[in-house]
């Protein structure tokens, strides 16, 4: 095992931007599979590639836009919830202030402390009622206070994700005109970038990088093959 000089700085290693990750993740794995599948189905029933860029255009747009404004209300919801819950802390702390210090105790205590320090702690952090709710509403409600700029940072990260994924599956779909082969093209495409895509997902996640990225790949061709097989059917 390496050794570590004392006087060397120890950096400690976190992901910090696991929201910004989470966004870009929901946006573009829509983005790459729902698109992709709707080609697929389409070049079974149509003959030409202007009919699939169309449509998936389309869908990009309506789906970038879906997905943003649900990103956009998830984020106002947990903002709005942190609000509520925090004036209700703060009205407690004002009316049942006791209950509220053996709180703080309780805490203490679940963390092993003795039980005058458990109630040092309580007598000083209650000369601070704004620290004093802060305490309350990360350690007994386990809420740690949004990005007042989450809600429209997410939208614009998941849509802005949908629309790079989904632009990917139609690329070949702009250059040739027979939809056949450019599903050929697009399957191929499609796939590489699902591989990586669940390669770097699972790998800044802590899973398994390569199993992570097959089980994306095949999500996808799964949804693909479906679609393609559904048009054909109907089309026949």
């Amino acid at each position: 095992m390496a050794h570590i000089p004392h006087n060397q700085p120890h950096v400690e290693q976190h992901l910090r931007s696991s929201a910004v990750i989470s966004d870009i993740v929901i946006g573009m794995s829509d983005g790459l599979t729902v698109p992709f599948a709707l080609a697929a189905g389409l070049s079974g029933a149509v003959a030409s590639s202007s009919l699939v860029v169309t449509a998936g255009v389309a869908e990009i747009v309506a789906g970038s836009i879906a997905m943003g404004l649900g990103g956009y209300l998830a984020g106002r919801t947990e903002a709005d919830h942190y609000e509520s819950e925090r004036r209700r802390e703060v009205a407690e702390v004002e009316l049942v202030t006791e209950r509220e210090k053996q709180e703080v105790r309780e805490v203490f205590a679940s963390m092993g402390l003795n039980a005058a320090l458990q109630e040092a702690i309580a007598d000083e952090l209650a000369k601070d009622k704004t620290k004093w709710v802060d305490f309350m509403m990360k350690y007994e409600l386990g809420l740690d206070e949004p990005d007042p700029k989450r809600a429209t940072k997410s939208a614009f990260t998941i849509g802005l994700s949908y629309v790079v994924g989904g632009l990917v599956p139609l690329l070949p779909y702009f250059i040739l005109s027979h939809p056949h082969t450019a599903l050929g093209y697009s399957c191929g495409l499609t796939l590489l970038c699902l591989f990586i895509f669940g390669y770097f997902k699972s790998k800044v996640t802590g899973q398994p990088p390569v199993s992570g990225a097959i089980k994306v790949t095949l999500i996808g061709a799964v949804a693909a093959a479906a679609a393609f097989g559904v048009a054909r059917f109907f089309n026949a």
